[in-house]
């Protein structure tokens, strides 16, 4: 009987080892040979994946081990990469609208906020190259910025060479700046739009791949003239009048 018992026991182990895929890479196994192994009436501490068999829990109770699982540590937030990193920036008139989109932006990206941190008045072109300068050097994915108009700190971020910025006021010029142009950079008027449409601007910009084909050739043209601005002019002396013989 007790050989039978003992093949039966076998048999359900090779069984629920086939079922289980074990051995399973980084994780316990925990089966009825070892407990039988185990002193009677101890408390055994497991991890929180441990496999246990069928038989183990049934010796466990028969020889009155208790099976405690250790708790899980915290779960480790998974780190954002550089290519998720979006730099956001206004100044006093586009600083609520800022606040508003930094909050729906951090749902699905890591967000460096550029300034200003509150409503006193700034200067948009200081603001608009802090976030144009993180973009131009690879520190960050994208760029946005707010002021009044969204022109003026489009025109200042467009200074810095590496910048494609580009001012958007619907969802159309969003994606044609994104698919034509490859705008690293987007500028808002927060007094022209509104946050409701401000916020779906901002997300078909960001899932807006660019379209290369014919438009890369293009782009390649903009991106030229980063280092193509003339060399401002230097003053040449006017030439001393020449000395002629007086014939004396």
């Amino acid at each position: 009987m007790a050989d039978g018992q003992a093949e039966i026991e076998a048999l359900v182990r090779k069984v629920v080892l086939r079922t289980i895929g074990a051995p399973v890479a980084g994780r316990a196994l925990l089966d009825e040979a070892t407990l039988r192994e185990t002193p009677i009436g101890v408390t055994l501490t497991l991890a929180p994946d441990t496999i246990i068999t069928p038989l183990a829990r049934q010796v466990a109770q028969e020889r009155h081990i208790s099976l405690v699982t250790e708790a899980s540590p915290p779960p480790v937030a998974a780190a954002k990469s550089g290519a998720r990193r979006v730099a956001i920036g206004a100044d006093h008139g586009g600083y609520e609208m800022k606040e508003a989109l930094k909050t729906m932006l951090a749902a699905d990206y890591e967000v460096i906020d550029c300034g200003t941190h509150s409503k006193n008045p700034v200067d948009y072109p200081d603001i608009a190259v802090a976030v144009a300068r993180r973009v131009a050097a690879g520190d960050v994915w994208r760029g946005i910025i707010i002021d009044g108009a969204g022109i003026g700190s489009c025109m200042a971020a467009n200074k810095i060479a590496g910048v494609r910025a580009a001012m958007c006021y619907d969802q159309a010029t969003a994606v044609n700046s994104r698919e034509h142009n490859n705008a690293n950079v987007l500028t808002l008027g927060a007094g022209l739009i509104g946050p409701n449409l401000a916020q779906q601007i901002v997300k078909t910009w960001l899932g807006t791949d660019f379209g290369g084909g014919r438009h890369a050739a293009r782009v390649a043209k903009i991106d030229a003239l980063d280092g193509a601005r003339p060399v401002p002019a230097v003053p040449v002396p006017a030439a001393s009048p020449a000395k002629t013989s007086s014939g004396y």
